[in-house]
């Protein structure tokens, strides 16, 4: 279910080109649209997790998880309406960020071994965030009915995942006289605070500010070949988010240094985007979305296995969905990258990008020495 909604999360993406060209879209609109899904998803994070741990994972997921497939069927019908793409887009983050914040913790309830769950939901996430994308950029490029068939396509994944995951078990106890119990737990040990924010946040903001870039920002910014826009930028956002896929497992390799790793990452990936979006030669593209990708796998899994360590098992739900509230404020880069590029050229808003990411990959270094949060992440040897 994690692969199904996040599957269809992004197959809007390569067909902001297609709505640019049928609606006559700027491109700060553009990204707006895409970024406005952070807007529903923020407090459907931060509701559903604490939902879940009160009455369980299975009745807080499945509802949201069939209303994916119809918030794809009105994507179908607003292909010709501004005011209805920023709708859907905008429902499409609500009901997602339940699934995420809810999927990721039952996933690391069913799973077996320390980190093993945190590595399998980023996985399945970033599985879906790619083979998406890919799928509609190559639909609306060379298949009939280019804003219609791709949200089909979702709906009859999303009906499969259901039907697979319907004898998944509960992993929460429903006693109701431990819930106003659960409610009052902190959502973090006295002492973790610190490391949440200071640590396991900026990370989060990397897992999205990365990919998303290459995704919303760079297609509109570097001149793409006439005629190739749709499937070039459907392929171009496959890449990036199947670098992600890749990198994430390899978290349990790294260890403490996997999110130092992935800040750096991310700094080659949009010094090569600068490079790009200056020189305006596309190809340069392709190298940046897989360093950008594979830095935002990584911070992905490294992030949700530290959430793994710091939560308690009776509010696990309500910290995850916080820190996917964290992730998604990385959905503001692209808009922030649009709205600079506008103003002084995308050379500015990518510089600045790349530099935060070294510094924070210095953070992380630091803290990997120094044995706190970072410790937990001890590699995994072959």
């Amino acid at each position: 279910m994690l692969f199904a909604v996040a599957a269809g999360t992004n197959v809007p993406t390569p067909l902001l080109l297609v709505y640019k060209a049928q609606l006559h879209l700027s491109a700060q609109t553009l990204t707006a649209l895409f970024g406005v899904y952070a807007a529903g998803l923020v407090p459907s994070l931060l509701s559903g997790g604490p939902l879940s741990d009160r009455f369980g994972r299975r009745r807080v997921l499945l509802p949201p998880v069939a209303l994916s497939a119809l918030t794809s069927l009105l994507f179908v019908v607003a292909a010709h309406s501004i005011p209805l793409l920023f709708l859907a887009r905008f429902l499409q983050g609500m009901v997602s960020g339940a699934v995420f914040s809810v999927g990721t913790a039952w996933v690391g309830e069913l799973s077996a071994g320390e980190g093993s769950g945190a590595r399998r939901a980023a996985v399945a996430q970033s599985l879906g965030f790619c083979l998406g994308p890919l799928t509609s950029g190559l639909l609306g490029q060379y298949a009939p009915a280019p804003t219609t068939l791709p949200y089909l396509l979702h709906v009859v994944l999303v009906a499969t995942a259901l039907l697979a995951g319907r004898r998944l078990p509960e992993t929460v106890q429903l006693d109701r006289r431990h819930q106003a119990e659960r409610a009052r737990e902190p959502l973090l040990r006295p002492g973790d605070g610190w490391s949440f924010v200071t640590v396991v946040a900026p990370v989060a903001i990397c897992v999205y500010a990365f990919p998303s870039v290459v995704i919303s920002a760079l297609p509109v910014l570097v001149d793409l070949p006439r005629g190739q826009e749709v499937v070039l930028t459907g392929v171009l956002s496959g890449l990036t988010l199947g670098a992600s896929t890749l990198a994430a497992p390899q978290q349990r390799r790294l260890g403490s240094t996997a999110p130092v790793i992935g800040a750096l990452l991310g700094a080659a990936g949009y010094a090569l985007a600068l490079v790009a979006a200056r020189a305006d030669a596309y190809l340069l593209l392709v190298p940046g979305a897989l360093l950008l990708g594979a830095g935002g796998g990584l911070c992905l899994a490294s992030g949700l296995a530290m959430v793994a360590h710091l939560t308690q098992p009776e509010r696990r739900g309500a910290l995850t969905g916080v820190f996917y509230v964290s992730a998604y404020l990385g959905f503001a880069a692209p808009f922030a990258t649009a709205i600079a590029a506008a103003q002084v050229g995308a050379t500015v808003p990518l510089a600045v990008a790349s530099s935060l990411c070294v510094l924070l990959a210095a953070r992380l270094a630091v803290a990997a020495r120094s044995g706190s949060l970072l410790r937990a992440l001890s590699p995994i040897r072959a």
